[in-house]
């Protein structure tokens, strides 16, 4: 059920330009969430400094007709609402860097377990990307490991089917609002996913699928889960992009190997290269998490790890490699104090958004540069 603290983000998260950082902000100004409405417009304009006439418009978002239109749309198709201020909101997307304010779900929510996974890759992908992704989705489905995907053709599509087979828990993240299903025959696969598992997306329901939303729906593919196993992924695509998240908030990144010819396995492949987890069946995976049965082994609580990479970190980073000749990982983790268990991923997620690049020997440089 819907509590009201959701209903509250609702009516924020239909007003155009207020992004979950502002909403956010607002959030942490008050005890209670509808305190946010009750608001001068001089307070509201402290907190959201631009543009003009915003404060006038958050004071008023539960008296619109668009509010009452989504709240009436949820009711008759079956769409719940939590927020990030509720018990039942994913405890490891909510210590992500910019959680969604709201979440809309058809379908359960709850229970999405500290080892849950995601599993992406390629839109355009080869049957074989396809029967592997189906096939370790299935097996980690029976080990009782729910699956998150985003919903798109192929790869995702592929897992979520592979779950739904299993009988298991998969969780599928939309970038567009449920009136507009993206792609259109992933409709079909809704109620199934919808029996156990749940359909989710931030965004209000008449929200179409626009490109830009995609980059950021995948934040939350890899904010909810412990580990994220990309399945044939071009060096440039939304299963990377998926993988830079995972890697900044401290999940683990795993693999599934490619054809090396394969222009959608250069990406998968790359992570391979560069340190993650080689997979190629689910005891892979449930042996790198130390999982048995949907649980940590020997009773331990599974924790994910502190973000890596901060900004700070980031930022000396790049600042050391502003030379002409390469850095030594040894000498980058004494420099910035970052671990060097830790420092792997850091540098792995730099190199995926292709601000350093790696040379024999463990050096690194900026990608702009051509090193010595």
């Amino acid at each position: 059920m819907t509590s009201v603290p959701a209903r509250d983000m609702i009516a924020l998260n239909l007003i155009p330009g207020l992004s979950p950082r502002v909403i956010k902000r607002l959030l942490e100004s008050v005890a209670k969430p509808d305190e946010i409405f009750r608001m001068t417009e001089s307070e509201i304009r402290k907190i959201v400094l631009k543009p003009a006439g915003l404060a006038a418009k958050i004071r008023g978002a539960k008296l619109t007709s668009e509010y009452k239109e989504e709240l009436a749309y949820m009711r008759e198709n079956n769409i719940e609402a939590i927020c990030v201020k509720d018990e039942s909101y994913p405890e490891n997307l909510k210590n992500i860097y910019d959680p969604p304010a709201v979440l809309y779900s058809r379908g359960a929510l709850t229970g999405v377990g500290e080892n849950a996974v995601a599993m992406v890759g390629a839109r355009r992908c080869s049957a074989y990307g396809l029967q592997m992704a189906e096939r370790i989705a299935f097996d980690l489905a029976k080990e009782g490991i729910t699956v998150a995907s985003g919903m798109a053709r192929g790869i995702d599509t592929a897992a979520h089917k592979g779950v739904v087979k299993a009988g298991g828990k998969t969780i599928a993240v939309m970038g567009s609002g449920f009136k507009h299903i993206y792609p259109p025959e992933a409709k079909s696969l809704i109620p199934a996913i919808a029996e156990k598992g749940a359909v989710i997306t931030e965004y209000a329901s008449g929200t179409i699928p626009f490109k830009g939303n995609f980059p950021r729906r995948n934040r939350i593919i890899s904010g909810m889960v412990r580990a994220v196993i990309v399945v044939e992924a071009a060096v440039r695509s939304g299963a990377m992009i998926t993988a830079n998240f995972a890697l900044s908030e401290g999940r683990d990144v795993f693999a599934v190997p490619g054809r090396a010819d394969f222009y959608s396995s250069k990406g998968s492949n790359m992570l391979i290269q560069k340190g993650a987890a080689l997979v190629m069946s689910a005891d892979d995976v449930l042996k790198e998490l130390n999982v048995e049965n949907g649980k940590t082994k020997n009773d331990v609580v599974s924790n994910v790890s502190p973000r890596l990479g901060s900004r700070k970190e980031y930022g000396g980073m790049i600042e050391l490699l502003k030379t002409e000749s390469p850095v030594h990982i040894d000498r980058i983790s004494e420099e910035t104090g970052i671990e060097l268990k830790n420092l792997s991923a850091v540098l792995l997620s730099l190199q995926i958004r292709g601000t350093i690049k790696e040379l024999p020997g463990k050096n690194y440089i900026l990608a702009n540069q051509k090193g010595k």
